[in-house]
């Protein structure tokens, strides 16, 4: 299969010294700026019911101009890459900063570091082979088990390039890949009908989840949820003690504290964690961080959308708050270095702080132990959707797979299970931290202000104190 072009807006679109030009003019008087060019392909198969349903293609290509000054951010972006529509941009940005005596930060130290593949996953199958790898999904799935009512299976690929044109005369480029393969399985049984589903991917080509070995993995595995939800009681509800399974279920972490800890809501005073920098806000052994370093990893980025390298940032240390992530706008307006977290859904998006994988690091306590420990309470292994209120950090997340738990034995599955609680409550209520820190499969997305980037977790088993569980016991 022939290789994709790559995006080379400099060659194709603009001459690079009269966009340069442009962009200087733009954040004459400003604090910053940059130029962000982008082109992103995507492709999302559905197998559902014994059938292909939907088969999507889209791609699209822009720019977008900002300026910075203070607080205010001028904002301009197109579809159309040329001279004239950057010219026009150029006057939005302007307007919207006015006239400014503002002096230019230092840009971004340069990187050379490279998290993933460059790869096409474009370039990995022909259409005909993809839908045939979720035609045979489907019939593997139904031969495992006779009661299996439905099965959907979902392959997602895309491939995002942009090119970022700074001040100074920087110009960085990169390529990121994303890939993700979902099974979800209903069983039925004496007419009651329970789902369970699986999957993952991160920043490679489609030719790792296209495995026999793998796809057959994770089709096991959504079949093994769905029958263990099949003979779940009703959850019971009160105040009680959680143990948190490694890996996935670190998305509470990620919503409950993760946005707290963003550098935007701590400088307006909007988070629950304003102003309590150096203190303690976790149980002793709780250290977290946001590492978007970590090769291949659904949130990793080599850098970040202004350019900023990505790094690892640590938030909590031994439950102290040390840390905030930050874009350029928001780290100088509070007087620290950027981290690397200014981040854009798309060229139509300007950058904010934004998670990339955030975890909690492990301890040193057998997993088993801490189930041991448990005398009433709820073994919560898989986690579906879930809300939170980032002023005062309170959650609601419901359970896709977890377990009753008393005098320290695991019982029956329960159905119905929702976590509530507060993040800050949640930290300083941690009272067991597992020794097998895991991330997760690859499936996180994350939504801020109408904006949408892939995103990772990660955390220990771990036994939290007091959570009120809501159940339909």
């Amino acid at each position: 299969m022939p290789a994709t072009p790559r995006f080379r807006p400099f060659e194709t679109h603009l001459d690079e010294g009269l966009a340069l030009a442009e962009l200087r003019l733009t954040v004459a008087g400003a604090d910053d700026g940059e130029l962000f060019l982008e082109r992103r392909r995507g492709e999302a198969l559905l197998f559902d019911d014994g059938r292909l349903r939907t088969a999507s293609y889209d791609a699209a290509e822009g720019f977008g101009l900002r300026a910075v000054r203070g607080e205010t951010v001028g904002y301009a972006h197109s579809t159309e890459i040329s001279e004239a529509a950057l010219a026009r941009a150029g006057e939005t940005a302007r307007l919207a900063v006015g006239a400014g005596g503002g002096v230019l930060a230092a840009p971004p130290k340069a990187t050379n570091q490279r998290l993933y593949t460059d790869h096409d996953p474009f370039d990995d199958a022909a259409f005909a082979v993809k839908v045939e790898m979720l035609r045979e999904i489907d019939a593997y799935v139904r031969e495992l088990d006779p009661g299996v009512a439905q099965v959907t299976a979902s392959l997602a690929a895309s491939m995002q390039e942009i090119e970022i044109l700074r001040p100074e005369g920087g110009r960085l480029a990169e390529a990121r890949p994303m890939v993700r393969l979902n099974i979800s399985v209903i069983v039925e049984e004496n007419g009651r009908r329970e789902s369970g589903s699986a999957g993952g991917g991160g920043r490679y080509g489609l030719a790792p989840l296209m495995g026999t070995d793998h796809w057959k993995a994770v089709a096991r595995e959504a079949l093994r949820v769905a029958k263990v939800n099949l003979r779940a009681e009703p959850a019971p509800a009160g105040v009680m003690d959680v143990v948190l399974g490694p890996g996935w279920p670190g998305i509470l972490l990620h919503e409950a504290i993760g946005h707290g800890l963003e550098g935007d809501f701590n400088r307006k005073r909007t988070s629950a964690f304003a102003g309590l920098m150096g203190e303690r806000i976790a149980a002793p052994g709780v250290t977290v961080v946001d590492d978007g370093t970590i090769p291949d990893r659904r949130g990793s980025i080599s850098f970040d959308d202004e350019g900023t390298p990505s790094g690892r940032t640590v938030l909590i240390e031994d439950g102290i708050l040390v840390g905030y992530m930050q874009d350029r706008q928001n780290a100088r307006l509070m007087g620290v270095a950027a981290t690397g977290n200014g981040r854009r859904e798309s060229f139509a998006h300007a950058p904010m702080p934004r998670m990339t994988n955030t975890i909690m690091l492990g301890g040193d306590t057998d997993p088993a132990d801490l189930l041991a420990g448990l005398r009433d309470g709820i073994y919560a292994v898989g986690f579906g959707g879930g809300q939170v209120d980032i002023t005062n950090g309170k959650f609601v997340f419901s359970c896709t797979e977890a377990y009753r738990v008393k005098d320290g034995k695991v019982g029956a599955p329960v159905k119905g299970a929702t976590l509530i609680g507060d993040g800050a409550t949640a930290l300083r209520h941690i009272r067991g931290i597992g020794n097998d820190m895991a991330l997760d499969p690859g499936m996180g997305n994350c939504g801020k202000n109408g904006q949408w980037v892939p995103v990772g977790v990660g955390q220990p088993t771990l036994l939290i104190g007091g959570l009120t569980v809501g159940g339909s016991a």
